[in-house]
């Protein structure tokens, strides 16, 4: 959704969060299949999934170095992540890894499970409040 206008400020608009990856039709395949959205713009190096909506974007980034979750000192840390709402935590989460998707060893919340997606980016599986 575009910002409100106000008067002498740029108009801006989140169109979309941008994951690197190795392998961008892949882990759009991935994304597309457990969110259920259409694949947009496919390219070997660009892929988007078009939701009718802010949606995500895979780049492709050869030399992507997976962040380590729960980070230690030295290791790799994630700047970002995707929280997903589910109404079945237990079967989204299954579905998530029959997909490709590794449930982190560390789970930190009850209603929460931490997954890893097949480029090793990490995602939240919640159940809303």
């Amino acid at each position: 959704m575009p910002t409100a206008e106000v008067p002498g400020r740029p108009r801006a608009t989140l169109t979309a969060t941008v994951l690197d990856t190795p392998d961008p039709r892949g882990l759009a395949r991935f994304y597309a299949a457990l969110l259920d959205w259409p694949i947009g713009t496919d390219d070997p190096e660009w892929v988007t999934l078009a939701p009718g909506g802010p949606g995500l974007s895979f780049q492709l980034e050869p030399d992507h170095v997976p962040p380590v979750w729960p980070a230690g000192n030295g290791d790799p840390r994630m700047q970002a992540h995707l929280d997903i709402a589910v109404d079945d935590l237990a079967a989204a989460s299954a579905r998530a890894q029959s997909l490709g998707a590794t449930e982190a060893a560390f789970q930190p919340q009850e209603h929460v499970r931490v997954h890893l997606d097949p480029a090793g980016h990490p995602f939240c599986l919640y159940l809303p409040e």
